[in-house]
């Protein structure tokens, strides 16, 4: 309803950037996102937005083929944060989600294949090339779920496979090369006939390396995963994360670039 508040029902701040962005897309209305928490209604927000101008949306271009390509400035500090201690996993993004009933491991595997395959940023590596880090993207990239059973019997199995299960999660974790693609791991962990209906339990494990992934990206993997075990096909994707590092270093965006930093330094001048 158009009197429904945003934050109420399930909006926050990512959301509302992607709002903001849907609204520019199809309105042609660049709609700051401070507008949104301050009018969170359609009501409040249509009153806003007809004091907008029109601003033509422009979207991000797909860029030529390249040997390499540049980093984003997130990916610049995450490449940097890295060289201080490559064995820090602090920037590893690991995940553990529980699979209850009857689990095919090799569609497992082929499914990881196929979106690997789909997503350049599962296939790419970082190095420094004269003094400056850029990312390389390999056509195909070595992979394979590590695959792990957890076998005890007896009265205690449960608590047993249970403190296994944890041991083997923590030895999951681990520093990642940045310079070995992919900067992804998966592993199963056949936990076998638990519970009260006696189904099949599993531990699906993900780890990615932040330099390649963010919260929003491991929802995206989940459901895509999701999706494609089913047997779903997946749309193209039109652009890939490189083309928004290069985006980054276009023109139009240094010179918004240009402005913020002009607007900050005025703001900090004394």
């Amino acid at each position: 309803g158009v009197k429904e508040n945003f934050f109420e029902i399930g909006g926050h701040s990512l959301r509302a950037t992607t709002l903001a962005s849907k609204i520019h897309k199809e309105l042609n209305k660049p709609l700051p996102l401070r507008s949104i928490f301050e009018a969170p209604t359609i009501e409040q927000l249509a009153a806003v937005m007809e004091g907008l101008d029109q601003v033509a949306y422009a979207s991000i271009p797909v860029t030529e083929e390249r040997s390499s390509y540049p980093l984003s400035s997130a990916q610049k500090r995450l490449y940097v944060l890295h060289q201080f201690d490559p064995n820090d996993v602090n920037y590893n993004m690991p995940s553990v989600l529980q699979v209850s009933g009857p689990l095919d491991v090799k569609r497992v595997e082929d499914v990881f294949r196929q979106l690997i395959a789909r997503h350049a940023t599962l296939r790419t590596r970082f190095e420094l090339v004269d003094s400056e880090p850029v990312q390389w993207i390999e056509d195909t990239v070595p992979f394979e779920v590590e695959y792990t059973k957890v076998q005890v019997e007896g009265e205690t199995a449960d608590t047993r496979v249970s403190q296994e299960a944890q041991e083997r999660v923590q030895q999951f974790v681990r520093p990642f090369d940045l310079q070995a693609a992919p900067l992804l791991r998966v592993g199963l962990v056949d936990l076998g006939v638990q519970g009260t209906e006696q189904e099949p339990q599993h531990l699906l494990m993900l780890d990615m390396h932040h330099i390649v992934s963010d919260g929003v990206s491991m929802g995206v993997l989940t459901d895509e995963f999701v999706r494609l075990y089913d047997g779903e096909e997946l749309s193209p994707m039109r652009i890939q994360y490189k083309d928004y590092a290069v985006w980054q270093q276009s023109e139009a965006h240094q010179e918004w670039m240009q402005r913020q930093e002009a607007y900050w330094l005025d703001t900090f001048r004394g």
